[in-house]
């Protein structure tokens, strides 16, 4: 299991005001790298941090492709920052090997240059932030995004939504009900809580949930369980984490951990009013823990 240590440092990295995202994206990348020197991987973003600011400064607004309804200087930084790190540094998404653990990993994605719409878009907010540009995250199911805010006072000035995985594509309100509808949901517009700004920790709990379910698909139980110590590091309140560590454990033929993660999450669970679905998931997390509680006594 991960060190207790590293969990602190974990934990003290993604919950500082600090902005920066880099240090702790670096520490879940030690799951897969356990000798990562993250030193140089800061270093290789500031670098690009400071070309990116002399892009950035050289930017002129205006031109011919200005969108409606859009400041014409925040558009231009990020045209600055969409051809400098898609167009010259040809960073991209990876659409052909998705589930890699690579793409969740950010020396990897630094090194080869490719990634998943999260790290892609960690990669660019922390380059921006280095370069004077104010870019936030976007919790938006099923693919993050990023956003560049129309000024303070600017009258019917709209923001920027910017997908990092597709080049730095400019999303229209349109483009956001269509991949709201593909998310399975319903609807002419987009709830205004699935566009609020994304804090630190949310940021970090859904690169470890990509990581999560990447190792889980690939069967590698031990390194799942780690990345869920991360996660409930995070977010303590996450009893589905909770519910995944317990039978993980379970996995891992670790009986008195599984079963004391899965009845605190049947306890918790039990709060709420579930539906159908979440009582047969209770159901089914109850026969396993009827087992474990034989199989233990067994043992003793």
């Amino acid at each position: 299991m991960i060190a207790e240590r590293a969990v602190q440092s974990f934990t003290h990295a993604a919950l500082s005001p600090d902005p920066d995202l880099a240090v702790a994206a670096l520490m879940i990348a030690r799951l897969e790298y356990p000798k990562l020197d993250a030193g140089p991987y800061l270093d290789r973003l500031d670098a690009l941090g400071c070309e990116a600011r002399l892009r950035v400064e050289a930017a002129s607004a205006g031109g011919e492709d200005l969108p409606p309804r859009v400041d014409p200087v925040r558009y231009a930084r990020v045209m600055a920052l969409n051809a400098y790190l898609f167009d010259e540094l040809h960073f991209a998404g990876n659409d052909t090997h998705y589930e890699d653990p690579r793409n969740s990993c950010l020396n990897q994605v630094l090194d080869r240059r490719t990634g998943i719409p999260i790290t892609l878009a960690l990669i660019y907010m922390e380059v921006a932030r280095r370069a004077g540009v104010d870019i936030e995250g976007v919790n938006f199911p099923g693919h993050f995004l990023l956003r560049c805010r129309a000024p303070r006072g600017m009258m019917n000035a709209d923001d920027l939504i910017i997908d990092a995985f597709h080049g730095g594509a400019l999303l229209s309100e349109q483009d956001l009900v269509r991949r709201y509808g593909q998310s399975g949901e319903d609807g002419r517009d987009v709830p205004a809580r699935l566009l609020a700004r994304a804090a630190k920790p949310q940021i970090l709990a859904r690169m470890l949930l990509n990581l999560q379910r990447t190792y889980v698909q690939m069967h590698s139980y031990p390194q799942a369980r780690d990345v869920t110590e991360l996660l409930l590091a995070v977010n303590p309140s996450a009893i589905e984490a909770l519910r995944e560590r317990g039978m993980l454990a379970y996995h891992l033929n670790d009986l008195s951990g599984a079963l004391r993660d899965l009845l605190a999450y049947l306890q918790l669970s039990a709060k709420s009013n579930p539906d159908p679905e979440d009582r047969e998931e209770h159901e089914r997390i109850w026969e396993h823990v009827k087992t474990l509680r034989r199989r233990v006594a067994s043992l003793n």
